[in-house]
């Protein structure tokens, strides 16, 4: 190999490893080992929030959607019944403290999210104008965001389904996430509302 080919072949060699990288999928740990869990008629489904930049650094890289007002929430769910279960019509909400329910936003939506309300610091006599973030420079834009989302319409038995609900929250002790709208697939029968505390 000459020398002058040698800078390419790094090159290419750097590449390969970033598209690698960025491809990488990412898994979430058996279901047994999240202490947030609740079984119900063959159906276990644990959740946990990433709300620290260890967390979220694992599952989206260099984005922490907690700096932009977006809690993520990792579900699991394993179907130990015999029937196969249909989660076309789930419904996910975060239940803080104060029992305010907040519902998951789409993954498609959260680039649009203003994220949760905060205090209205008082302003200077001249105030400057909040940056509006557009598509190109807005990170909650990252493709982790709707890769990593939950997108299972069925699960059959025997299988497990995982990913992310995104909310406009910020994680505090004592919340819930409450699951309803999952149904029996052939009899349409609703299963038994799941109520997942998140404290750890």
């Amino acid at each position: 190999m000459s020398l002058a080919s040698k800078p390419f072949v790094l090159l290419l060699s750097i590449v390969a490893l970033w598209g690698a990288d960025k491809e990488t999928p990412f898994r979430p740990k058996p279901i047994d080992s999240y202490p947030c869990r609740q079984t119900l008629e063959g159906l276990t489904i644990a959740a946990e929030p990433f709300d620290t930049p260890e967390e979220t650094k694992e599952a989206f890289g260099k984005l922490n959607p907690n700096q932009y007002g977006i809690l993520p929430v990792l579900v699991v769910m394993r179907n130990s019944g015999k029937a196969t279960l249909s989660l076309e019509q789930l419904r996910v909400e975060y239940i803080a403290e104060s029992r305010s329910r907040i519902a998951a936003t789409p993954a498609a939506e959260v680039r649009y999210a203003t994220g949760p309300s905060r205090p209205t610091p008082r302003p200077g006599p001249l105030p400057s104008p909040r940056p509006r973030l557009g598509r190109r420079n807005n990170p909650l834009s990252a493709w982790e965001i709707e890769g990593r989302a939950f997108v299972a319409r069925m699960l059959p038995p025997g299988e497990t389904a995982s990913g992310f609900f995104y909310f406009q929250a910020t994680h505090r002790p004592g919340a819930t996430l409450y699951l309803t709208g999952i149904k029996e697939a052939g009899t349409q029968r609703d299963l038994f509302y799941f109520e997942i505390p998140l404290d750890r």
